[in-house]
Formats: structure tokens, sequence, C-alpha cells
């Protein structure tokens, strides 16, 4: 492996020279997103159809498809933790608009996209000649590309990517593209990962996500489910809490608790949610657990775990089960360690173990417990040592969580 390297973008800033003229006087101060420079600003002279500062209209790039749009790739390193290819490249601004802002429009995450005033400085500064930060977009591939082939990996396979890290920088650059005629000096610079999991890219946009307005976990997951899982091919039925109506919302799985069950499954844990912490800290403690868990030694994927779902919710009483967020979260968290055992059985086998917890879980004294966290956890304890567990009748097993729960 080749000795690590360091990118840096470096930002020159020249006062009085004739290449690079930035003369700020009499700075407005208003707000931190509302700076202006009431004196006159000229671009860099390389970018001629903004050298003095104004906005000139044009017509949208994206409307023009007959350019031979290709992204560029300048180096390739090999990262060891998440076991991927990690490819610098670039693209013109106009490049970066065609070819990226549809995998934005394609899902239907958009984070709530932001408040344009927000990125309003941005805007403006793009409109002057900023160079970007770079953004992140990210591929999951079923078997590894080869170095000298990953330029025509990525400009095949583009349209199946995603945004890992800078849409709201991509929803920025497209706005200032409907009133800025961008040329070809402008350039973004965009990292590509490359790697054959969506939970070590999860991980990785943990660790990226270090911007003005972080993310929470529940919307990276979001942005995870959005691009990585087809649940209609999978056969699975999920729905947004805003588009449930009373007959979808008996055959179909909530958005919100596949996302639940999601961070179980990464954090190793069922205990993703606690109403009497506040959720920026809970968001904490659930990253610490995420980040804890080394990324390469991930004993399944949540596509497989979505797998058994599909095959699971074919009996009538599991899909009953697994439609309860407490069940689903805690099966999320242990059925990771038990995959190869739960691979083995068929809807109607599983619909026998739930029978047996359900049994002994019913023996708790409701009023004693707190029912909710109780059932996450011991559906996490049966399903992470369902070996251990899958040949004892009912009785039997409540001795078990009986003894587990002494002390609580």
């Amino acid at each position: 492996m080749r000795n690590s390297e360091i990118y840096f973008l470096f930002f020159v800033l020249e006062t009085r020279t004739s290449t690079c003229h930035c003369e700020y006087k009499n700075v407005v101060f208003r707000s931190i997103f509302e700076i202006e420079p009431t004196s006159t600003i000229q671009s860099c002279s390389k970018t001629s159809a903004l050298g003095t500062g104004q906005a000139v209209i044009s017509k949208s790039v994206l409307s023009n498809k007959s350019k031979g749009y290709q992204l560029k790739i300048l180096d390739l390193q090999y990262d060891c933790v998440i076991n991927g290819t990690v490819a610098f490249g670039k693209a013109s601004y106009e490049e970066a608009v065609a070819l990226l802002i549809p995998l934005i429009d394609k899902t239907e995450f958009q984070r709530k996209l932001q408040d344009k005033k927000f990125y309003s400085k941005l805007e403006r500064d793009i409109a002057d000649g900023c160079v970007m930060p770079p953004i992140t977009v990210a591929f999951v591939t079923a078997k590894p590309v080869k170095e000298k082939d990953i330029e025509k990996y990525v400009n095949a396979n583009i349209n199946s990517s995603f945004v890992l890290d800078g849409i709201q920088r991509l929803n920025t650059l497209h706005r200032a593209s409907v009133t800025t005629e961008f040329n070809d000096n402008n350039n973004l610079y965009i990292n590509f990962i490359l790697c054959d999991s969506v939970e070590k890219l999860l991980y990785r946009m943990i660790t990226l996500n270090n911007g003005q307005r972080p993310m929470t976990p529940r919307h990276q997951v979001e942005i995870m489910i959005a691009n990585a899982f087809d649940f209609e091919a999978l056969g699975i039925n999920v729905v947004a809490e805003k588009d449930a109506n009373m007959h979808n919302s008996r055959t179909s799985f909530r958005k919100s608790d596949i996302i639940q069950a999601y961070l179980a499954f990464m954090a190793d844990s069922p205990i993703v949610d606690n109403k009497k912490i506040i959720e920026e800290k809970m968001d904490d403690l659930l990253v610490g657990k995420i980040m804890a868990i080394e990324p390469t030694k991930y004993k399944s994927s949540f596509k497989e775990f979505l797998g058994l779902i599909s095959i699971f919710q074919k009996n009538a009483e599991a899909f009953k089960w697994l439609k309860t967020t407490n069940n689903l979260v805690g099966f999320a968290a242990g059925a990771k360690h038990s995959t190869k055992k739960l691979k083995s059985m068929n809807e109607d086998q599983f619909a026998l173990c739930i029978e047996t917890f359900d049994k002994a879980f019913s023996d708790f004294n409701p009023s004693r417990i707190k029912v909710g966290k109780y059932r996450r956890e011991l559906s996490c304890e049966y399903f992470k040592n369902l070996e251990e567990y899958e040949d004892l009748d009912a009785e039997e097993l409540l001795e078990r969580f009986s003894e587990l729960t002494a002390n609580d």
C-alpha cells in the first residue's frame, strides 16, 4: 500500500494584485451569513463571466444533455478502515449540476432542505468565483473495482451512487446555476468512496458529518434507507407516516420503525432512544455505540436482515409481531448475531419461536416492569443467542429471563 497522503485545497488571498484582487472595505456585519462588502469586488480574472461580480442570467445547464460530461479521477487511495477505495476526482460546476443534482432529486430524503437563507452567503460566493469545499459521493459495489477501471466505473454508474456528504452544498450550487453562467475553470472536487457495505458507508458518513448544521444519526440513516435499499424488490412494504392511510398502515412497516431497527442493528443495542435524555445527548451516545464497532467486523449486513423480514412476514402472526416497534428493534439488534441460524428457518418456524418468546414474556407482571424496555432487551437477548434458547419451552425460557432481569 502506498504511503498515506493528505490532500489540501489551499485558498490564497492576494490583495492588490492583478491576478486576484479581493478588496473588502467597510465591511458591514449583519450576521455570520450576511457579510457583505460595500466596495467593489473583482473576482479571479480566470472567471471572466463573473469579472464584475455580477450574476449573468443563462439557461439552466440541466437542459443541456448533448455535452459529453465526464467526471475525472485524479488519484486513488485504499481506506483500510472500511476496506474500500477512495477516488479523488473533480468536475466542472456545470458537470456537477448535470450529473450530481439528480442524485439528490431521486431521493425522498432531501433533509428538509435547509432554509435558503442559511446557505445564501455560499450561493453569493459561488457567483463571485469561490472554490467550494469537496463533497463525497458513495457507491456500494458488489465486486472490487480495479484501479485502472475506477474512472470508467464512476462515470458508468454515477446514477447508482448517492451523496454521502455535501447535499446542501450541491443544492446551493444548483440554485446558483440558475442565475450564473459557469465556465470550465469553476471546479468542484469530489471524493468518491467505493465499498461493499452500506454499514461501512454509514460509519464513514458519521465521521464526515462535521458541517455547520450536523445531521443526526437518524437523518443519516434516512439517506441510507432512501438510497441503498429497494424495499419493493425485497417484497417489503414501507410507508412514511405522512403517507399512511388506514389500509397501507395495516399492510406496511412504518419507515420510522425501519430507521429505528437500522440504528439498533448498527449500534448493536436495542436502546436507540430514551425520552428521559435530551435528543442531542442521546444522538451522541448512539454515535458512540456505532463508532465503537469496527466496520470490518460486522457479522452480517442490514440487507440480509431485510431479507429475513421479507421471508418471515409471510406468516400473519410473525408479520403482526414484527410490526410492533419494540419487537422489530430488539430483533434487529439481536438477529445480526444469529443470521446464519435465522437463514435456515422459514416463516412458520420463526412464528413458533416468537410464540414461545411471547408466552414467556407474558408471565412478567406488567405493573412491575417497563414493558417496552423489557420487550426490546429480551427480544434482543433471545435472538442474539437463538441457538441456546430455541429448544427451550416457555417455562424454561421464562426462568432464563428471570435470572437475567433479577437485579432490575
